[in-house]
């Protein structure tokens, strides 16, 4: 038989959705949760930091994290997650899901506190610590990337798996909208008790010595999500896929799941064995077997993320900066230190409820039935659609009576990314690579994109700086501008939308068919998973 499932992941293919289902959706999305708050929220005290640390008595306006200051700041924990992703992924295959799951949530608990407990009082103190305990905060986040999609992957059935995985993915848009929350918050109730005035009006009084705190108990807020879902990270039992196709163990994958779908499964560990025995089943990563089976899934999975994060990451990470360009937002000498939190926050708030939230939320009630490659199609071309019109007639949105449709434009493009590829492209890799390798596979495909976020992050940065030194932050080099810089990222989604012919349909078939872990030698040999790549139009 070309099909020779095992029992164990019959039953959980063919399974009726469950209490345990929203369990796994939960406690894997808490992760997310706690990954999007922790990677977005740095942006709402990012120009905080700056009037505190860097701000010169005299000046005309508060002061600024300097260029390579704020690329630490912003960059650190992507370059902690991008590391965390290539590790934890590849530990997840070699230890299983499980043992790997709750060190990375723990890890997530102590940076999240640590952040906020930065040391010192100096910039360069205070700055340093800061940087690296949000390293390894990005490096525990990034565990949380290829365990989480394989677990809850490996859980699923395959008529809601897309719908399942995508739903913990979807917890990252109310990350960011808690985050926003918090920090409005927290801003309010320090604007209110400790009033002080604008910058213009008394620059050193604008910035109360509370100040201080607002930045540290936002960051360090983080880690109360995290913590409330560690115990049942460690009550989830491994999944069956692991323990019968890696670990070999059909007993004791039939006894966890029995408990699980509350039904008998019988073990079968003489199958289990002869799966085990066939050469598809052994090749490994750097394998030529690898290349021919999967080598360009495993390209389309990388390229289309690395070039989707470019987007998503510089704009979600510098909304701030977007929105002070077409003066959404008051400049900053015209605000107090604290109230600048509360601008900067209420702007992520409403492109998160507007935009980012819903996005994701289509995406899990759509992705069982349009397809992850229609969707991630789709997404690509209204996220360059979008983008192109927010680009092309830049100066026209910078008007006053045009500032609201530029924001309609902008919460669009976050839309279309998250109903689209920034779901998609987390869903896709821990469905068709094998058992042994899905998990490294995912934080491979997870680290290409965090590569395009660092990316994204650095060179939106000094590429979005005004060619007019007025207008430009102190220290900055002159860039090609807000206008060309939306024309790059608008080009980077075309690229995606190309690359997306690469990546295989999933929809409603088992891992197994997928990965061709089920098959026999001598089919497989005949027609191996990528030549048999379905593309639904």
């Amino acid at each position: 038989m070309a099909r020779d499932q095992l029992g164990v992941l019959t039953a959980l293919d063919a399974a009726k959705t469950q209490w345990y289902h929203f369990t796994a959706i939960i406690i894997a999305g808490m992760g997310f949760f706690t990954d999007a708050y922790d990677l977005f929220s740095i942006a709402n005290v990012t120009k905080l930091l700056g009037r505190i640390y860097y701000t010169h008595p005299g000046a005309p306006k508060p002061g600024t994290l300097p260029p390579n200051v704020s690329l630490a700041v912003n960059g650190v924990a992507l370059c902690g997650t991008l590391a965390g992703q290539l590790f934890f992924g590849w530990l997840g295959d070699k230890m299983g899901r499980k043992k790997v799951y709750g060190l990375t949530l723990a890890l997530m608990v102590f940076a999240s506190l640590a952040s906020g407990l930065s040391f010192g009082h100096t910039a360069k103190g205070v700055i340093s610590t800061l940087c690296f305990f949000r390293f390894w905060l990005g490096f525990g986040i990034g565990g949380d990337y290829p365990l989480s999609a394989t677990i809850m992957s490996e859980y699923a059935n395959k008529k809601t798996r897309g719908a399942f995985i995508a739903a913990v993915f979807a917890m990252q848009g109310f990350g960011i909208l808690f985050g926003g929350i918090v920090s409005l918050v927290i801003s309010t109730i320090f604007d209110h008790a400790y009033s002080a005035p604008a910058y213009e009006v008394d620059p050193a009084a604008s910035l109360v010595p509370q100040a201080d705190y607002v930045w540290r108990i936002i960051l360090m807020f983080g880690a109360l999500p995290a913590a409330l879902t560690y115990y049942w990270r460690m009550k989830m039992p491994e999944t069956a896929r692991y323990t019968a196709l890696v670990a070999k163990n059909a007993k004791q994958a039939a006894q966890d799941m029995s408990k699980v779908l509350q039904m008998e499964i019988e073990a079968e560990q003489e199958k289990v064995d002869q799966l085990a025995e066939r050469s598809h089943n052994n090749f490994g990563l750097f394998s030529k077997e690898f290349v021919k089976r999967h080598g360009l899934h495993l390209v389309g999975t990388c390229t289309t993320w690395f070039l989707l994060d470019i987007a998503y990451y510089s704009s979600n990470l510098f909304q701030k900066d977007i929105y002070s360009s077409i003066g959404w937002l008051p400049p900053a000498k015209e605000m107090n230190a604290i109230h600048e939190v509360f601008r900067v926050a209420k702007a992520q708030v409403l492109i998160a409820l507007c935009g980012t939230v819903p996005g994701y939320w289509f995406t899990v009630a759509f992705i069982d039935h349009l397809g992850r490659f229609f969707i991630q199609l789709m997404g690509f071309f209204f996220m360059t659609v979008f983008m192109f019109a927010l680009a092309l007639p830049y100066d026209h949105w910078t008007k006053k009576e045009n500032r609201i449709g530029f924001l309609v434009m902008y919460a669009l493009t976050f839309f279309f990314a998250n109903f689209g590829p920034n779901a998609t492209t987390f869903v896709v890799p821990a469905e068709i690579f094998p058992a042994r390798l899905r998990s490294t596979c995912h934080g491979i495909s997870s680290a290409a994109g965090k590569a395009g976020a660092i990316v994204g992050a650095f060179g939106f940065l000094y590429a979005s700086q005004s060619k007019d030194k007025a207008k430009r932050d102190a220290g900055y080099p002159a860039g090609i501008g807000m206008k060309n810089t939306l024309i790059v990222l608008a080009v980077c989604n075309c690229l995606g939308l190309f690359f997306t012919f690469l990546v295989p349909e999933s929809k409603g078939k088992s891992l197994e068919e997928l990965s061709g872990e089920n098959e026999d030698d001598e089919i497989s040999e005949q027609q191996p998973p990528s030549s048999i790549r379905t593309v639904p139009v």
